[in-house]
């Protein structure tokens, strides 16, 4: 099943995604995790850009100027339930056993899209409870629930002949997937 907390962190993770190759690679993990919050913190403005370099400059005795704390941006969004389950009124659009596309789309922003799937087959293995699907929460564009499937992928259909034989499963949520002809 997917991971409850993974799925409340998609912002979190989101903002990993968008820093640039600096900040990503050449401050090690916690680094990372660090400018990644600050880069939440300043999209929300609870931060004025500047803010966390201002302050620690200040506490090295540089007696620094802070910039003046902004008007938090609060989206007008609240969830509709606590955790990512979500109840539906329709049916899973795919069944157990069934062959399914990864669909094979760019998507701006974050997404659990991995790319190495998009376009490969596989085969439904679990329908798993309906989920929020962060693509769209990480972004405060609605909770937009959907059925989420234990999709069963060849390694020989995702990386050619050649590779190793073995499995792949991965939770994709309704919208990643198409039927195959």
């Amino acid at each position: 099943m997917i991971n409850q907390t993974s799925e409340a962190n998609a912002g979190a993770l989101h903002s990993l995604e968008r820093l640039d190759r600096a900040a990503y690679l050449d401050e090690g993990y916690f680094g990372r995790w660090l400018n990644g919050g600050e880069l939440l913190l300043t999209d929300s403005a609870i931060l004025a850009p500047g803010a966390v370099e201002a302050r620690a400059r200040n506490l090295r005795g540089e007696h620094v100027q802070e910039p003046p704390v902004p008007e938090p941006a609060r989206p007008d969004y609240a969830p509709t339930a606590e955790g990512p389950l979500r109840t539906l009124d329709v049916p899973p659009a795919f069944a157990v056993g069934e062959r399914v596309r990864a669909k094979n789309v760019s998507v701006p922003g974050h997404t659990r899209l991995p790319g190495y799937v998009r376009g490969h087959i596989g085969v439904v293995d679990l329908i798993q409870p309906a989920h929020v699907l962060p693509d769209t929460n990480a972004h405060f564009l609605g909770e937009n629930p959907q059925h989420v499937y234990s999709v069963r992928f060849d390694s020989r259909e995702l990386w050619g002949a050649d590779a190793e034989a073995f499995a792949v499963t991965l939770e994709m949520y309704e919208s990643y997937l198409e039927a195959t002809s």
